[in-house]
């Protein structure tokens, strides 16, 4: 039976049965503050750059059922997909007491390979409370490719796929799956070590979270999650009460999928019915050859990123908040795409776009609340070596420019919407990997001019101090970010080798000394300039 059920039949212990505005504050404060300790430790265990440094990593508690309860504010592209997928996830496993699960397939419940997630219960009384999750990136996922985001056809190209399946059993671990890591994986130690991160990571969220079940009691606990879905719902209905009622629409374009420049279109119809909200991408292209396809949890965590920054800042990050919100994009298609479909940058840049689709729709039913496009690419860099002797792999997303707005100029050199990870040190970079960088500056002048100017974006530019191979994953290199309300767009970015232009989407050998140059978009300007 579910926590709403068994909290009718659970004694009461503290006679908390109905909170009142501040004990629920405080109710809701203490349950983020377990995901933000989950997400300190993880940061100070973990071994790859990507985590401890750029903090690619989401923490989360889920109830039983696999409703979300709380979020720290991590990735949304992580957390979003987690709380669409995880119900689906939860009720595969007979769980027992120091079980923990993992995954990483874009199939059931996964983002893309490199995004591990790691799950783990906690039981009170004998009984199933809920659980604590994490998903960290993983530059080494065991591609062909260094950085595990390959230019691929195929998800088997993409890396090592882990269905959901135990980590941990009883608190031992599952031999097969580690004898996998050691079989699979160039930097073993460093991909050993942080598995090992999030499993600490899930036990320090379920001491944390057990500690606040036994002090307030399961059914009172319990209850709290019911009364915080309420209210988060009530929250989002009257945010959403907002929007005049009606049938918005708006579409854009991927620069191409990495076999083909083609532009690959992505639409929606936004329907608005007393308070209720159905998102439909209908219209979207189908799957395409590349891997720009992204699950459907990938586009929910994107529609739900977008109504969530329609709330109240106090709104908490719960299962209730996204209950108005209902969303549909046909099977087979780029945002619902089916098995073997590539996804590596479905959850990166395609993401980006659905954002972009959905502020669109909405700038005409809240055109003072929307702003203009921003950069619209995590402008992702792969890179490593396979050489023997010398493995390295590393992975990162650089900033851009953000839209602008009726209320300000948009930032410049930010990362924006589904991303949320810090830029590495170039000191870091340059002491664990053979790279130098020559130049690290904002790219002047490529936001879009407006009564409101968009953000400028980055030029970032590597030397490569030994042979490496390289993958470069962007958009808006063809498509610029729109203005809006006679805003201009943003400047498009740029990719060079030695001063020559690149594809947007492209994998590269390169030797000693040669000079990758990302220059990223700026946003889109607000308003016609005075």
């Amino acid at each position: 039976m579910g926590y709403r059920d068994r909290a009718k039949f659970l004694p009461i212990k503290s006679g908390l049965n109905l909170m009142n505005s501040i004990q629920l504050s405080l109710f809701s404060s203490r349950i983020d503050a377990v995901c933000e300790e989950m997400g300190a430790v993880l940061q100070r265990a973990a071994f790859s750059t990507n985590i401890k440094d750029r903090l690619d990593f989401s923490c989360a508690v889920f109830d039983a059922e696999g409703e979300l309860c709380a979020q720290a504010a991590h990735i949304p592209v992580h957390l979003g997909s987690m709380a669409y997928a995880m119900r689906g996830i939860v009720s595969q496993f007979d769980w027992q007491p120091n079980d923990m699960v993992v995954l990483n397939d874009p199939y059931m419940g996964g983002t893309h390979l490199p995004d591990v997630t790691v799950i783990g219960p906690l039981f009170s009384s004998g009984e199933l409370i809920g659980f604590v999750a994490n998903r960290a990136h993983h530059a080494d996922i065991g591609a062909e490719s260094p950085g595990s985001m390959p230019i691929s056809t195929h998800i088997s190209q993409e890396g090592m796929v882990i269905s959901p399946q135990y980590l941990l059993k009883r608190g031992v671990k599952e031999a097969l799956f580690f004898d996998a890591l050691t079989n699979n994986f160039q930097n073993k130690d460093g991909v050993f070590g942080d598995f090992i991160a999030q499993i600490s990571c899930c036990k320090r969220g379920l001491e944390r979270l057990e500690k606040l079940v036994s002090t307030m009691g399961d059914a009172d606990y319990l209850e709290g999650l019911a009364q915080l879905n309420r209210y988060g719902e009530r929250l989002a209905l009257k945010a959403l009460s907002k929007i005049k009622p009606g049938i918005y629409c708006f579409s854009d374009v991927m620069d191409g999928d990495g076999v083909s420049e083609n532009p690959v279109p992505i639409r929606v119809k936004i329907t608005v019915n007393h308070q209720r909200i159905k998102v439909d991408f209908a219209g979207t292209s189908p799957q395409v050859a590349g891997n720009i396809n992204c699950p459907i949890s990938v586009a929910a965590a994107a529609v739900y990123y977008v109504f969530c920054a329609l709330m109240p800042s106090n709104a908490p990050t719960c299962a209730g908040l996204f209950r108005p919100i209902a969303i549909d994009a046909p099977e087979g298609s780029l945002l619902n795409a089916s098995y073997p479909a590539a996804v590596a940058a479905g959850n990166v840049e395609t993401s980006t776009r659905v954002v972009d689709v959905i502020i669109g729709a909405l700038s005409t039913a809240l055109p003072d609340e929307m702003p203009a496009a921003s950069h619209g690419s995590m402008n992702n860099l792969a890179m490593g070596s396979r050489e023997k002797g010398a493995e390295w792999d590393y992975y990162e997303t650089i900033g851009g420019g953000m839209g602008a707005s009726s209320q300000s100029l948009g930032l410049s050199a930010v990362q924006t919407h589904m991303t949320n990870t810090l830029n590495t040190p170039i000191e870091s970079l340059e002491m664990s990997f053979p790279i130098q960088i020559n130049r690290y500056a904002l790219r002047r002048g490529s936001g879009g001019a407006g009564l409101h100017a968009g953000g400028d974006g980055i030029i970032r530019e590597y030397r490569f101090l030994k042979p490496t191979q390289v993958t470069i994953i962007s958009e808006r290199r063809n498509n610029a970010p729109w203005g809006l309300k006679g805003g201009l767009p943003g400047k498009v970015g740029k990719n060079s080798l030695n001063g020559q232009p690149l594809p947007p989407k492209i994998a590269l050998v390169l030797k000693e000394g040669d000079v990758v140059m990302i220059e990223t978009p700026g946003g889109g300007g607000w308003g016609a300039a005075l």
